[in-house]
């Protein structure tokens, strides 16, 4: 796998960025993200690796995640994932074989068979786990986002 490659790493959120749980409240949905995953999405931003989260389910909590981190590309809302990592790479004129996409669940696989490269946490379903390049040892929401994060930094000498 050429880690080196990725110019984009897009991110499913729930089960991935976190850790899958959803809590609602009176004052809307509530979701938990690992500070070590925000600091490794920081890294890779920083060093010209764009980054996008790509989600079934579009929650202010995760707009306003992406905006504490610097995210721009938002696909939130997306039923078909496969179409928005293409339309993120045709955006950003990459190939897709520069596209990384990390999921969790079953509605990740066609997003994962479009990009280069495919990544998941510990935790994913088993079909998730037989389908991607490669599996975190962390699972979602506890750091599995950075350790992927810190392969591609690695790979570009970072």
């Amino acid at each position: 796998m050429d880690y080196k490659a990725v110019k984009l790493f897009a991110v499913d959120v729930d089960g991935t960025l976190t850790d899958g749980k959803i809590i609602y409240g009176p004052s809307g949905v509530s979701q938990s993200f690992s500070s070590r995953d925000g600091a490794g999405i920081m890294r890779l931003l920083e060093n010209g690796v764009e980054v996008a989260f790509v989600s079934f389910r579009d929650f202010v909590s995760t707009r306003r995640r992406a905006s504490d981190l610097g995210v721009k590309l938002l696909c939130l809302g997306s039923r078909d994932k496969a179409a928005s990592v293409k339309q993120l790479a045709e955006h950003l004129g990459i190939p897709l074989d520069c596209v990384l996409f990390m999921g969790d669940d079953r509605k990740d696989i066609p997003a994962m068979q479009v990009a280069g490269i495919s990544a998941c946490p510990r935790d994913a379903v088993a079909e998730v786990k037989n389908t991607c390049s490669v599996v975190a040892d962390s699972n979602g929401g506890h750091g599995a986002v950075r350790e992927i994060a810190e392969l591609i930094l690695e790979a570009a000498g970072e």
